[in-house]
């Protein structure tokens, strides 16, 4: 197929995704990554938010919560920590996490754990607006 490469998502679930894309934007360390087909050899370090691929002229979506991907030979392989495919997020569940870290965050006291509550926060928000962005 010209112009796709592939695109593989592993969690220590499993196998999240395998498709031939045409585009995809990671959430890096340090911004968002756009991978082409036959990108330049990389590996980077990928943070908390949503992943947007093209698959046959649409734009899809997927959380995730950090990881690596390595791309080479015309395939990108991300490594993650946790990855959830939109249609399979549970949206109530979700908002529910939210309102629970924004509680805790507020009412932070010398026992809130700042570091783990700011992080299930920023895991909600990447899960609400990759469900929220594909309907």
């Amino acid at each position: 197929m010209a112009g796709t490469f592939s695109l593989r998502i592993v969690s220590p679930e499993g196998n999240v995704l395998k498709e031939e894309v045409e585009f995809v934007v990671l959430p890096g360390g340090a911004g968002e990554l756009g991978i082409l087909p036959n990108h330049a050899p990389l590996i980077a370090g990928l943070d908390i938010g949503v992943v947007r691929y093209t698959l046959n002229g649409n734009v899809k979506r997927l959380a995730l919560a950090g990881g690596f991907v390595e791309v080479a030979d015309n395939s990108a392989t991300v490594l993650a920590d946790t990855a959830e495919l939109s249609e399979e997020i549970d949206l109530p569940r979700a908002l529910e996490a939210k309102e629970r870290a924004m509680k805790r965050l507020s009412a932070s006291s010398s026992e809130t754990d700042i570091k783990r509550a700011e992080y299930a926060l920023r895991r909600a928000v990447a899960r609400i607006n990759a469900s929220e962005g594909s309907k």
